[in-house]
């Protein structure tokens, strides 16, 4: 899991990116398509063709570093390319790594009372 820090702010990028990209492609995506700076300390949040594949860049103060994420079953929730680029919370991206629609995740049923 990447350690996310508390107030971190999660972007996905709508519509499919190159997965042939590495830092350099990317950080220039999030600057010209985004309009974001991608040394400001937040994450960006890339989906393949398939879906199946995501890359996540993040600068954290030190350096710029790029997380990748397969799905062995499946596909990643992921918003309509009309929205441009979605803004989600860490506990969503915790949700969206473990291939769950962080949309709306479901609760399990709790026992309302011991006995």
């Amino acid at each position: 899991m990447i350690p996310v820090p508390s107030g971190v702010r999660v972007y996905l990028s709508t519509g499919v990116t190159d997965m042939r990209r590495g830092m350099p492609g990317l950080s220039l995506q999030v600057q010209q398509a985004l309009g974001r700076d991608p040394h400001g300390g937040d994450l960006y949040v890339f989906r393949g063709r398939k879906g199946d594949f995501i890359k996540i860049l993040w600068h954290d103060g030190l350096g710029l570093s790029l997380y990748a994420k397969r799905l062995e079953r499946g596909r990643f929730i992921w918003p309509s390319p009309a929205d441009g680029v979605v803004s989600i919370s860490a506990a969503q991206l915790g949700y969206l790594l473990e291939g769950i629609d962080w949309r709306h995740p479901q609760r399990t049923w709790r026992p309302a009372a011991a006995g």
